[in-house]
């Protein structure tokens, strides 16, 4: 079996993004059934995500950019694997709220698929804005 650090090195594609409710466990698909997405582990320590909801079309309208903004992730940084956690020191986001935080996902393998989960956090994806996390499933890349 490969040492820990061997197991994530690599191009992984996303499989699934669910939201968890805190007060419910209800989950929920909030970029549909077929999200896009890769994540790239690099040997020198370097993590380069981009994410998109599966039904983004081109953008028009200032409406039509702002949705297409709040359909995507992307972040990159030097990350480190703590424990049961993956934790990204971001040095550039989609997001200029990220640069300069860790973001931590607390990791497990199930077979050959990585997830990835997220801490909770208030969630814009609901009305009320509910305590929610992420659970994000990966593939390796072919």
């Amino acid at each position: 079996m490969p040492n820990l650090s061997e197991q994530f090195l690599g191009t992984w594609q996303l499989v699934s993004f669910e939201m968890e409710l805190q007060n419910s466990a209800q989950r929920f698909k909030p970029w549909g059934d077929d999200p896009n997405g890769h994540v790239v582990l690099a040997a020198d320590g370097r993590m380069i995500a981009l994410l998109t909801a599966g039904t983004r079309k081109p953008g028009e309208t200032d409406s039509d950019m702002a949705n297409l903004f709040r359909t995507m992730v992307a972040y990159t940084g030097i990350y480190r694997i703590d424990g049961e956690r993956l934790i990204t020191k971001v040095d550039g986001s989609w997001n200029e709220a990220w640069n300069g935080t860790e973001q931590e996902r607390f990791y497990h393998f199930d077979g050959d698929r990585l997830v990835l989960t997220t801490a909770w956090a208030l969630t814009p994806f609901l009305p009320g804005t509910p305590m929610a996390r992420g659970v994000l499933a990966w593939k390796r890349a072919q």
